[in-house]
C-alpha cells in the first residue's frame, strides 16, 4: 500500500490528489472478504491495487469538475487525452457500460465486497440508458453493466431494465434489410450502415428470449447474424467494417471502413468483434455455421503474417508501415476472451486456449501493462480507438481493461 501511494500520480491539483489518497486508504480498510486461494498464478493483488487507483482517479476528476464548473454528467472513465488528462464520459457514451462491468469482474476475481458496492453504484447510474435508442450500443451499455449485475447477484429487479433495453435495441431493426442499424451519422454516405461491432449486442437479444420466452428477440438476433455472415465476410474469414444497405430493396449499397486503414483492409478490433460475436452466438444457438466462422476467423488472425510475435496486433493488419504502426491491446484482449470461450466448443480447444494464454502473457507483462499506480489506474496501455479520426491513439481504453479481466475470469474457469 505504501508503494501504491508513493507511485500515485495526479497532475491536476492538490485537492484532487488528497481525494485520491483518501479514497484509496478508505477502500483499503473497507476490505471485507478473503480473496480466493487459487489465483492461478495471476497477480490479483497488483490488479486490485491498480483498479483502486482508477476508481480513486475517477472520483478525484469528478470532484474537480464539480468544483470548477459544476459539471456532474461525466461519470465513467474511457481513456487518457492527448494532454495527459483522464477522460470521463456521460452515461450515453457507447463505452459507459464497461467500467461498471469491470467492477463486477473485480468483485468476482477478488471476492472483496467493496468492489460489489462500487459496481452497484456505477451500474445504477445507467438505468435510464435502457431507453437510449440513438445507436446500437445499448447492448454494450446495458449488458456489460446490468447484465453482469444480474449474473453475479441474481437480483431480479434488473430483469425489467434489461428486457426494456432489448426492446430499445430491436427498435432499430429493419426487416427488409435483416439487420439492426448501427449508426445514424454520415447520412450523405450511408443509407443504412451496419458494422461488424454490432454482433456484440446480440447477446442481449438472445438473453431476452431465454428470459421472457418471447421469440422476437432471438429471431432478430439470428436474422442479423445470418445477414452479417452473408455480407460482411470475405472468403478468407476477414471482415469488412461497414456494410451499407438500401432500406427499400434490402440490397447491399457498398462496403466501407470507418476506423480501419481502407475498405478492403483488416481492421484489428473489428476482426476481434466478429470472432467474439459468432462464438457467443454459437453459445446460444449451437448453429454449426457460427462455430465454423468463429474457428475460421480465429485461425485467420492467429496465422496472419502481419501478426507480431507477441500476438498483440497492429491497429490494422494491413496498415502500411507495420513496425511503426501503433498496436491495439484492446483488440488482443477481446480476441483472448473469445478464444477462451471458443476453446470450450471445438475439438481444437487446446490449440485455441494455448494461443489465448500467449496473448494474455503478453498483455500481463512488459510494455502492455501499465506501471503500478500510473496511467490513472488503467490496466492496459497501447490501444488504438480510431486512427483515421486521430482519436485515442496508443492510449489506455476502458474496454481493453474490461475484456482483459473477462479473459482472466475465463482462464480461471470462473465465467
Amino acid at each position: 500500500m505504501t508503494n501504491l501511494l508513493s507511485n500515485l500520480r495526479c497532475d491536476r491539483n492538490r485537492t484532487g490528489t488528497t481525494l485520491v489518497v483518501f479514497f484509496i486508504v478508505s477502500l483499503f480498510f473497507y476490505r471485507c472478504s478473503v480473496p480466493p486461494a487459487d489465483l492461478n498464478e495471476i497477480d490479483l493483488d497488483a490488479i486490485d491495487e491498480q483498479v483502486m487507483v482508477l476508481e480513486a482517479s475517477v472520483k478525484a476528476v469528478q470532484f474537480e469538475m464539480t468544483m470548477e464548473s459544476g459539471e456532474t454528467g461525466k461519470i465513467m472513465p474511457r481513456s487518457i487525452s492527448e494532454n495527459g488528462e483522464l477522460v470521463l464520459v456521460q452515461p450515453g457514451d457507447w463505452t459507459s457500460g464497461f467500467y461498471p462491468g469491470m467492477l463486477w469482474y473485480m468483485y468476482e476475481l477478488t471476492g472483496y465486497d467493496s468492489w460489489r458496492d462500487i459496481a452497484l453504484e456505477y451500474t445504477e447510474k445507467l438505468e435510464n440508458q435502457m431507453y437510449n435508442a440513438s445507436n446500437h450500443d445499448v447492448g454494450f451499455r446495458m449488458f456489460c453493466s446490468y447484465g453482469n449485475a444480474l449474473r453475479v447477484t441474481g437480483d431480479s429487479s434488473y430483469i425489467p431494465i434489461l428486457v426494456q433495453s432489448a426492446k430499445t435495441l430491436i427498435s432499430r431493426y429493419n426487416g427488409k434489410v435483416g439487420c439492426i442499424r448501427s449508426w445514424d451519422f454520415n447520412t450523405d454516405v450511408w443509407q443504412y450502415p451496419v458494422i461488424i461491432d454490432n454482433m456484440m449486442n446480440l447477446e442481449l437479444l438472445f438473453w431476452a428470449t431465454e428470459q421472457t420466452g418471447d421469440p422476437i428477440y432471438r429471431e432478430i438476433a439470428l436474422r442479423h447474424a445470418n445477414t452479417t455472415l452473408e455480407n460482411h465476410f470475405r472468403p478468407d474469414y476477414s471482415s469488412f467494417h461497414v456494410v451499407d444497405y438500401d432500406t427499400i430493396s434490402g440490397e447491399v449499397r457498398g462496403k466501407y471502413t470507418h476506423q480501419g486503414f481502407s475498405p478492403g483492409s483488416v481492421w484489428a478490433r473489428g476482426q476481434s468483434w466478429g470472432l467474439y460475436g459468432y462464438t457467443m452466438s454459437y453459445r446460444f444457438t449451437r448453429d454449426p455455421a457460427y462455430l465454423e466462422v468463429a474457428e475460421g476467423i480465429a485461425r485467420y488472425l492467429l496465422n496472419h503474417p502481419n501478426l507480431p510475435k507477441d500476438r498483440i496486433p497492429y491497429w490494422d493488419y494491413d496498415a502500411p508501415r507495420l513496425r511503426r504502426e501503433p498496436r491495439d491491446a484492446s483488440a488482443a484482449a477481446i480476441m483472448a476472451s473469445a478464444l477462451y470461450e471458443l476453446s470450450d466448443y471445438t475439438d481444437d480447444g487446446e490449440y485455441f486456449r494455448e494461443r489465448a494464454d500467449w496473448i494474455m502473457e503478453s498483455l500481463s507483462s512488459g510494455e502492455y501493462r501499465s506501471p503500478d499506480g500510473e496511467n490513472f489506474g488503467f490496466l492496459l496501455d497501447h490501444s488504438t480507438g480510431g486512427l483515421p479520426q486521430n482519436s485515442e491513439i496508443d492510449v489506455p481504453l476502458i474496454y481493453g481493461d474490461y475484456y482483459y479481466l473477462e479473459a482472466l475470469l475465463r482462464r480461471m474457469g470462473k465465467l
